[in-house]
């Protein structure tokens, strides 16, 4: 058996390892890109930009270089950095609150949300830049989960993990065909819902970043704040309740928390349910079940994963690139799979 002494000391080897290969993975983002850009040429528009008074965004770019480098690649780099980490951990949350090892936001209605309220918006309205549909997919992320935590609640009176994924997959479906039926009749709400169902980090500036790093950061330290509760309800709600959890109140602060990640990221930069599926499984063949080190892993691996997958769609595809959300499944499908067939992994 592991003296905790020594687990802990690997479990934070292993922390800052993760630091270290996101630290890498974030100048790679940076520096890689369809134009090629010596690193001499980064360094000086960084060491630029960060020097700026009013913020990295707001000084006029002093080259061309420059401006692809601020006003492209690194909006594009922090957005991917601080999605990824939100969508690892929401999926790690959504995995424990429902005690389901093959649970993600499409699950609980959350994506399905988003993309019904995002189309609505394009047809009804409109909108086809990022910054515009934005707050109505957010919102949808946010009213399809407390729909589904509201369904699952009628009756006993208690949001159930069975319950919880009865009432996610029903909203799904309707919602679903909804988001459907309005594509199938707007061509032009059809062309932009395409760009953002498929998942992707390109073509959003630093305003999109802005706007949904506040729920990113808030929805973070309430995960942080949550993982000892979650950790008691692994054990079953009739232990919990007799440690002195009060269940109800535990998976409300939950789904509040995983609608704050999850409709954030997805809200920005499209449904990469993916992620938030295999990103725990990975982090759990480290730390084990614990909440306390999963969830800072999840944040960790779920970053590397999105920028990894970020970067190698620029370098397969150019001049042109794929996106993430494409990459991530081409990457991520054959992985989980050795994953699963290794048959050792940790029960949720």
């Amino acid at each position: 058996m592991t003296h905790p002494s020594a687990a802990r000391r690997r479990r934070l080897s292993g922390l800052l390892l993760l630091l270290v290969l996101l630290a890498g993975l974030v100048v790679a983002s940076v520096a890689i890109g369809t134009r090629a850009l010596a690193p001499g040429t980064v360094y000086d528009a960084l060491a630029h930009a960060l020097g700026c008074p009013g913020g990295p965004f707001e000084c006029p770019a002093q080259s061309t270089a420059e401006e692809i480098v601020r006003e492209l690649r690194l909006p594009r780099t922090a957005l991917a950095l601080i999605s990824g980490m939100a969508l690892g951990v929401a999926g790690a949350l959504i995995q424990g609150y429902t005690r389901n090892p093959l649970a993600d936001a499409g699950l609980l209605g959350l994506n399905a949300g988003a993309a019904f309220l995002a189309a609505l918006s394009m047809f009804a309205l409109g909108f086809t830049a990022p910054e515009q549909y934005i707050w109505f997919a957010f919102a949808g992320s946010a009213i399809a989960g407390a729909v589904v935590f509201g369904v699952s609640s009628i009756g006993g009176g208690k949001a159930s993990p069975l319950s919880l994924v009865l009432a996610g997959a029903a909203v799904t479906t309707f919602l679903q065909a909804m988001t459907n039926a309005i594509v199938l009749v707007d061509n032009a709400a059809l062309d932009t819902y395409r760009f953002w169902v498929v998942g992707s980090v390109s073509g959003r500036d630093a305003a999109v970043f802005w706007e949904v790093l506040p729920f990113l950061v808030v929805g973070m330290g309430m995960a942080l704040a949550a993982a000892p509760g979650l950790n008691l309800l692994s054990l079953g709600d009739d232990v919990a309740r007799g440690l002195g959890v009060d269940v109800g109140r535990t998976r409300a602060f939950g789904l509040v928390t995983i609608v704050l990640l999850s409709g954030g990221a997805t809200a920005a930069i499209g449904p990469i349910a993916f992620l938030g599926l295999v990103v725990p499984h990975i982090a759990r063949t480290i730390t084990g079940p614990d909440n306390r080190w999963l969830i800072p892993y999840s944040a960790l691996i779920g970053g590397a994963l999105l920028l990894a997958a970020d970067i190698a769609g620029r370098v397969v595809a150019r001049p042109g690139e794929l996106q993430v959300g494409v990459m991530l499944a081409v990457i991520g499908a054959p992985f989980f799979i050795a994953l699963v067939r290794r048959k050792k992994l940790v029960t949720v």
